[in-house]
């Protein structure tokens, strides 16, 4: 490895002002290294002190000076001290010698080091880091090509932490599980963005606490950490919320029940029929749309995952898409945004008689569920909704799971005292 200063040399030398007949000294200091740059650097002190009596040693030229004229090197004596005339000009040379040895013992003591102090000394610079901005700069270059909505998480859990830091540096000397176990007791704590009241909810903490994590465990691989602080930290525990869905009456119920505007009752139908997300049915155009064969198919990339998806569709869901326009034509034109879109969705169903809590998303939910419902395996449906791991469908599955246990207590007999 190599150190800090390698047969680094001082040296006293002169440089003549530019206005008057003095010249003054200053300390050069080279080879010099320092860490990021490969080539040695040239350091230069200078000492506010001056002579005007050197005297020049006609046997070594040097550089021309500003009037192109051959100018010398001063004369040394045996100790290497600049030789001048006047005794004031002497004792300045002799000071200006004392701090050379001063700097070359300096770097002479650089160069003893080990490479275990020349370790010890890297770590200490990379403990001054501040790592919220390496946590911004992991998050420009870990997520170049990710979705806009991970960087946007990623740039929340940033903002969040410099609140709870009061703006101020986290270095990484500082980061200890006290600190991360702060962190983690602080996030539920954080208020609700936009117009919502209250404070964010526990799987969003949850989440924002594996985005700190995943910036630690970046920062050991990167050798900011010794130790692996965030696979000693369990994620914050919270129970899953209730996924709401419709069984297949209610969805009929909604069939039978007029809505306002209609292009949300189709798409909301066809979520419910193939579980598309409301992002993805918005931007839906006829060129994802396929027929062979009198069967029906959806060729699409999702907006959430990025991934280029394949869907076989029933013929319902097709008929729920309307009249085909043009390939590069909306197939649910005019369908509102999410903001706008819950008060109709929630009148159309209170309207036909439902008293569930039911948002857009419910309808991918529902299809979930009644696929499951209707004996379909977990991997198969794992793979209709574009699912990148089969542990998230069994979210879907324990709904399932409560509805086999309601249905087990469903069979009531008499007293059974007489059989026992």
């Amino acid at each position: 490895m190599k150190k800090a200063m390698l047969h680094t040399k001082v040296s006293v030398k002169l440089r003549k002002s530019e206005r008057h007949d003095e010249w003054y000294l200053y300390l050069e200091a080279y080879p010099v290294f320092k860490a990021g740059m490969d080539k040695p650097q040239r350091e230069r002190e200078y000492l506010n002190r001056i002579v005007t009596t050197p005297m020049w040693d006609k046997s070594r030229p040097a550089r021309l000076n500003t009037n192109g004229e051959q100018s010398f090197k001063p004369k040394r004596d045996q100790n290497g001290i600049i030789i001048c005339r006047s005794k004031l000009d002497r004792e300045t040379c002799i000071f200006a010698d004392n701090v050379r040895n001063l700097r070359q013992h300096e770097y002479d003591n650089a160069e003893l080091y080990s490479d275990a102090d020349q370790a010890m000394a890297d770590k200490i610079e990379l403990g001054k880091k501040d790592f919220l901005e390496y946590f911004s700069e992991v998050n420009r270059t870990l997520h170049l090509h990710s979705r806009s909505d991970i960087c946007e998480t990623w740039d929340r859990v940033i903002q969040i932490l410099k609140v709870f830091s009061k703006d101020n540096p986290v270095r990484f000397s500082s980061i200890n599980l006290k600190w991360i176990e702060q962190v983690k007791n602080y996030l539920p704590t954080v208020k609700a963005g936009g117009n919502k009241k209250g404070f964010i909810s526990m799987s969003t903490a949850s989440s924002y606490f594996s985005v700190v994590k995943a910036a630690l465990r970046q920062a050991f691989i990167d050798g900011y950490l010794d130790v692996d602080l965030a696979a000693k930290v369990k994620n914050i525990s919270f129970e899953s919320a209730k996924r709401e869905y419709l069984t297949i009456e209610e969805l009929n119920m909604l069939v039978r029940t007029p809505c306002d505007p209609p292009v949300l009752k189709r798409a909301a139908l066809f979520s419910a029929l193939t579980g598309l997300r409301h992002s993805d049915i918005m931007k839906m155009t006829w060129s994802e749309l396929a027929e062979e064969n009198g069967k029906y198919r959806l060729n699409f990339r999702q907006k959430k995952t990025r991934n280029v998806e394949y869907m076989p569709i029933s013929e319902q869901a097709y008929f729920l898409c309307g009249e085909r326009g043009r390939p590069e034509e909306l197939v649910f034109a005019g369908l509102q945004a999410p903001s706008w879109i819950n008060r109709p969705l929630q009148r159309w169903v209170a309207s036909a008689g439902i008293t569930k809590h039911i948002t857009f998303h419910c309808f991918r939910h529902s299809y979930a569920t009644n696929l499951l419902t209707e004996g379909n395996d977990i991997y198969t449906v794992s793979k209709m909704l574009g699912h990148t791991k089969v542990e998230t469908t069994q979210i879907y599955a324990k709904v399932v799971d409560s509805k086999k246990e309601k249905a087990a207590e469903s069979i009531k007999l008499d007293s059974l005292d007489a059989v026992v």
